[in-house]
């Protein structure tokens, strides 16, 4: 059973916006990713009870952490593929945070062409992120949002026949592909190779899904918003099972963060190690 919802979690919002618009949140406490990273303090609450899980690391060293923001009936976007925002200020300064506190954060190409993301942490303190791209088939162009010269690293996983036509700085990750899909396992492997170990896989619901389905994540963070969509694009797609006792199931927290919910779902005694990572520790 889940436990009861950890109500200690609140984000304040500062009046003005970003340059896209955007309300911009005033962070309650802007030193939580440095002590995530240093490992030797607790965390102060409530954010101990939602961010230490993702201090240590399993047995290959690795932390992977996905996240999905949805509504009520688990809807990511409309039939159309609009989805913003369908979580509020609370919920979008969560995946920020979760950006914060992660060496690396992957989304697949069908997202960053839909939305152009920034994946930058413009709603809270901290350091950004490394941004990864999912493009077998090196679709994404050189003017996307997250290929922003900011000095942070950039990392395209293609094929190894693909050709991106990209500046010299974004690095090209060349991985063995099955009809332009590349597994996670290998996406992890060579992440953990450049020294990425603690990763966000932010979507979309597609990529969250492969990783979910590869038994490739230690945590799952589901952001439910008080909305309810009707038909729209589902959160998960995941194979098919015949009897409801084939389900997953895993130990889950809930926290409130204003009016949304998260579930937070622990997975990593199911996450397959990743060997690459493993010999490299």
């Amino acid at each position: 059973m889940p436990s009861a919802p950890n109500r200690g979690i609140h984000d304040g919002i500062a009046s003005g916006t970003d340059r896209n618009g955007e309300a911009q949140a005033v962070d309650s406490c802007p030193g939580v990713p440095e002590l995530v990273r240093t490992k030797k303090v607790p965390l102060p609450p409530p954010w101990d009870a939602l961010f230490g899980p993702l201090r240590g690391s399993a047995a290959d060293g690795l932390v992977v952490v996905g996240q999905i923001g949805q509504s009520l009936d688990g809807r990511v976007a409309t039939n159309s593929g609009h989805s913003h925002y369908i979580n509020g200020p609370a919920g979008l300064a969560h995946l920020h945070r979760l950006r914060a506190i992660v060496d690396a954060v992957v989304v697949g190409v069908g997202t960053a062409l839909a939305d152009d993301p920034q994946l930058t942490v413009r709603r809270v303190a901290g350091p950004n992120p490394a941004r990864v791209v999912i493009d077998p088939g090196a679709r994404l162009p050189a003017g996307a949002k997250m290929f922003a010269r900011d000095g942070v690293r950039r990392l395209v996983m293609t094929a190894h026949d693909a050709k991106p036509q990209l500046p010299a700085e974004i690095e090209i990750v060349r991985l063995p592909s099955l009809q332009r899909r590349i597994a996670p396992e290998a996406i992890l492997s060579a992440l953990a190779e450049r020294g990425l170990r603690r990763i966000l896989i932010e979507g979309g619901a597609e990529t969250v899904s492969r990783f979910l389905a590869a038994s490739c994540l230690d945590r799952l963070h589901v952001v439910v918003a008080p909305i309810i969509i009707g038909t729209g694009r589902p959160s998960f797609n995941l194979p098919p099972i015949e009897r409801v006792h084939e389900a997953l199931r895993a130990p889950m927290k809930i926290h409130q963060l204003d009016d949304e919910v998260l579930f937070d779902c622990d997975l990593s005694a199911q996450r397959r190690a990743i060997g690459a990572a493993k010999t490299s520790m």
